[in-house]
């Protein structure tokens, strides 16, 4: 878990402040004292809601691992760091500065974007070339201006999901695009600047060089630690569906096993099957006991005893019928017959 140290903000000289007559009163619940004509900020307060920071961006990078950070600090010691964090944490920067209507008019820069992706795809495929020696030149100094301001961005493919932004009082615009269009800003607000508009204070000095790496990189780790989390979550999520869908399946291919196997015989081979033998004499009517039923090889001591209804054979079955209808006709004639003689 991204987090930080008393040691690591009195080293980066987070406790500095501005001139005392350059204060914003909306900031007075974070200074400490004054000391010198310059007010001191209380770092335990600045400790304790930096971590909230990095809690509320872990948290929300792991909720949502495509989550579009975008890290703002055009002053000019804030613009190496900015760029080499954001890069880092594989999210989008603006270190130049910042144009009017970045977000709120987020269609217009796309087609800069836009006109910056050609000349880099004429430049790939060699149409750039073709051109002649001034409208090279002119391309290149237009693919340069549009580098210094979008660099960072040309990839980000809509409005970012959050702002991380150093400095608010120079990014004032940026504070105010990002409320107008309810963009959550984490930034980091010095005694001259005022809170509001901000989802996360960080209280700080935002004009040291060691200050704002210290504070962009520990946002860089939280992102990164909220995607790692993210992604070893599904994984694991993933991972414990699987043994379940196997035993689904299991379960499945068994039930749809049958549990019995019967062989369809006709009559005819039933008749070869059912040997009368001499054991079998004192049997009960219907009962037969058959070789090899249970798979053995032909030992007595595997016998199976089978019950059936059906009878031995067609012919049996027909004798069995006449039988029966000649007996009847006999008896209904000796009847009669004695009928007669009475």
């Amino acid at each position: 878990m991204a987090t930080v140290t008393m040691k690591e903000l009195l080293e980066a000289g987070v406790h500095f402040g501005h001139q005392v007559r350059r204060w914003n009163p909306k900031m007075k619940e974070y200074i400490f004292g004054e000391r010198n004509g310059i007010y001191i900020i209380d770092l335990q307060k600045t400790q304790k809601l930096f971590r909230d920071a990095l809690n509320y961006v872990q948290e929300v990078l792991t909720e949502k691992p495509k989550t579009k950070v975008l890290f703002v600090g055009t002053k000019r010691q804030a613009q190496d760091a900015i760029k080499e964090e954001a890069e880092r944490c594989g999210q989008y920067y603006v270190n130049n500065r910042w144009l009017g209507g970045l977000m709120t008019n987020f269609q217009t820069v796309q087609n800069s974007i836009k006109k910056l992706k050609d000349i880099e795809t004429m430049r790939e495929d060699g149409r750039y070339d073709l051109l002649t020696k001034k409208e090279r030149l002119g391309l290149d100094r237009q693919h340069e201006g549009l580098m210094k301001n979008l660099a960072g961005i040309k990839d980000m493919n809509g409005l970012p999901d959050m702002l991380f932004v150093i400095d608010v009082r120079k990014e004032d615009i940026a504070i105010a695009e990002a409320n107008r269009l309810n963009i959550p800003v984490v930034a980091v607000v010095d005694t001259n600047c005022s809170p509001d508009g901000i989802v996360q204070v960080i209280p700080g000095n935002d004009d040291a060089l060691r200050a704002i790496r210290l504070f962009a990189s520990r946002i860089a780790d939280a992102i990164l630690e909220g995607q790692t989390i993210a992604s070893e979550g599904s994984i694991g999520a993933s991972e414990s569906e699987t043994p379940d869908a196997e035993a689904q399946d299991g379960n499945g291919s068994a039930a749809l096993e049958p549990s019995v196997q019967v062989a369809d015989q006709s009559f005819a081979t039933a008749d070869a099957t059912n040997i009368v033998s001499p054991e079998m004499e004192h049997q009960p009517t219907g009962t037969s006991i058959v070789d090899g039923a249970t798979g053995s090889s032909g030992s007595g001591d595997n016998l199976a005893e089978v019950k059936t209804d059906i009878p031995r054979s067609a012919t049996e079955k027909v004798t069995r019928i006449t039988e029966k209808t000649s007996s009847a006709k006999e008896s209904t004639q000796e009847e009669a017959t004695e009928a007669t003689a009475s």
